[in-house]
């Protein structure tokens, strides 16, 4: 390749366009599909709070349970001492 025709080649080569900010808009596809995503992200927030007081509780419940169960065994220890 002589000097020549690299010089050919590189003004040859177009200049870059302006900058179009309509060809840079994702349109109303992006629009949905972000919505879509924020749509989702809401209802899984909703759902995860659900279940996550729904455990809670179940524990709570649970503590409670035991708690009546010991309290059960200790009078029941007391009767037999006085029987």
């Amino acid at each position: 390749m002589s000097l020549t025709d690299f010089f050919v080649l590189v003004s040859a080569t177009p200049s870059p366009t302006p900058f179009d900010p309509n060809t840079a808009s994702p349109g109303w596809v992006g629009f949905a599909i972000t919505f879509g995503v924020g749509v989702v992200t809401i209802l899984l927030i909703i759902d995860m709070t659900r279940r996550v007081r729904r455990a809670r509780y179940r524990g709570e419940i649970r503590e409670q349970l035991e708690a009546e169960r010991e309290q059960a065994e200790i009078e029941r220890d007391e009767a037999d001492r006085k029987g």
